[in-house]
């Protein structure tokens, strides 16, 4: 049956809806994760923990929400992903009062523990979410989402900074964000009946170009989590960087991440995956190669810009990678719906693992000397150079 103006329209503008709830949730899990680990050292210092406490708590974190995105993955063959995202940024909105406002070590680590699951929920289906879009819309729009979650971020950070004269418990009210963003529109799989499961074919997933395409994102990871965890440090222990000023390895980062994310639709729509792909890393290794042999801190700051701005797309390229590559040859949508999110959950997996190489390999290689530390993503980011032909989609 043809479609009328006025359906296109409601169509359109119901896409629009679901596409700024998207962006929402994005930009609630960067605003609240900056926010909250912003605010980290404070946290240290009031529980009197060591280093090695603090580190192994943080692993806990990671590994729960490696299984938060586990249990979203599995959730999803049976639960539509817009439910899944509601109860994660729940429970964001149910962790972060209880982390701020604890009584006790023993609170404290369990209200970390709920937080990790939920946000490995939250990251698994946001994505699903993302992708699911940018299937209806036939165009790119992955970098733009992500360009949502670095402007949380670093707003996020702006708070934390801002705030920073009050005690811990006053970050407990950026719950109320998790919160109202979980009543938003987001989208709904497909309600067209699909092949009873009895008779429905065996789904084959093309897994070894999919590993390619997670290959080169956990490469991203492995940058991002660097600059995130080791930036202030960097500036702290290699230069006389004034104590005020050591949070400048994240915000310019976090700035030419966001502007290349929010202009990434455009760029990637007229050059294309691979060539956008290639450029930003051979910038990626310049930034870093600047931030490694900067002579003063103020360099450092300009090397941590520029690879903002060089690795800012990976992640949302691999993701949009990944869900066309698993959704190929699929013309039932709510089949096609249903497979992309389960690979999506999985897919997510390779997150963590690039976060924690980012955060253990550069530590341990710097444990001396932190200039070392930058140098070896400085090397092993140029490895997204020959995996980016993976990204090419099929033609």
């Amino acid at each position: 049956m043809a479609t009328t103006p006025a359906h296109d329209q409601a169509a359109a503008s119901a896409y629009g809806r679901t596409r700024l709830a998207a962006a929402a949730g994005f930009f609630t899990q960067g605003f609240v994760f900056i926010t909250l680990t912003t605010r980290l050292p404070e946290v240290q210092d009031h529980w009197h923990y060591s280093d090695a406490t603090l580190s192994v708590l943080l692993l806990m974190m990671v590994l729960l929400a490696g299984l938060g995105s586990v249990l979203a993955e599995t959730a999803c063959r049976r639960v539509d992903s817009a439910v899944l995202l509601r109860t994660g940024l729940v429970g964001i909105a149910v962790a972060v009062p209880v982390f701020a406002l604890a009584p006790d070590r023993g609170v404290l680590t369990g209200s970390m523990a709920v937080y990790g699951v939920a946000l490995g929920a939250v990251d698994a289906t946001t994505n699903m979410q993302a992708v699911a879009l940018e299937h209806l819309y036939d165009r790119p729009i992955l970098p733009s989402f992500h360009g949502s979650w670095t402007l949380g971020g670093f707003l996020g950070s702006a708070l934390a900074l801002a705030m920073g004269h009050l005690p811990v418990a006053a970050i407990g009210v950026v719950a109320v964000l998790p919160l109202a963003v979980a009543f938003a529109p987001f989208l709904r799989r497909p309600e067209e009946p699909a092949q009873e499961p009895a008779t429905a074919p065996a789904v084959h997933v093309p897994w070894r170009p999919i590993v390619l395409v997670g290959l080169a994102m956990v490469l991203f990871y492995m940058v991002d989590t660097a600059a995130f965890t080791w930036g202030p440090q960097y500036l702290d222990d290699v230069f006389p960087t004034p104590a005020a000023l050591v949070a400048l390895a994240v915000f310019p980062y976090l700035l030419a991440s966001g502007i290349v994310r929010l202009a990434g639709d455009r760029l990637v729509a007229r050059y294309g995956e691979v060539p956008v792909l290639r450029t930003g890393t051979v910038v990626a290794c310049l930034g870093l190669a600047v931030t490694v042999f900067a002579p003063v801190w103020p360099v450092a700051v300009l090397g941590f810009l520029v690879i903002g701005g060089g690795v800012a797309v990976v992640a949302p390229l691999s993701f949009s990678a990944a869900a066309r590559i698993a959704g190929e040859d699929e013309p039932d949508p709510l089949l096609r719906h249903a497979r992309v999110d389960a690979v999506i959950g999985r897919f997510n997996q390779f997150n963590y693992v690039g976060s924690l190489l980012g955060a253990v390999m550069t530590g341990l290689v710097g444990a001396g000397n932190l200039r070392l530390g930058f140098a070896v993503p400085m090397v092993l980011v140029l490895g997204i150079l020959p995996l980016a032909r993976a990204f090419a989609p099929a033609r």
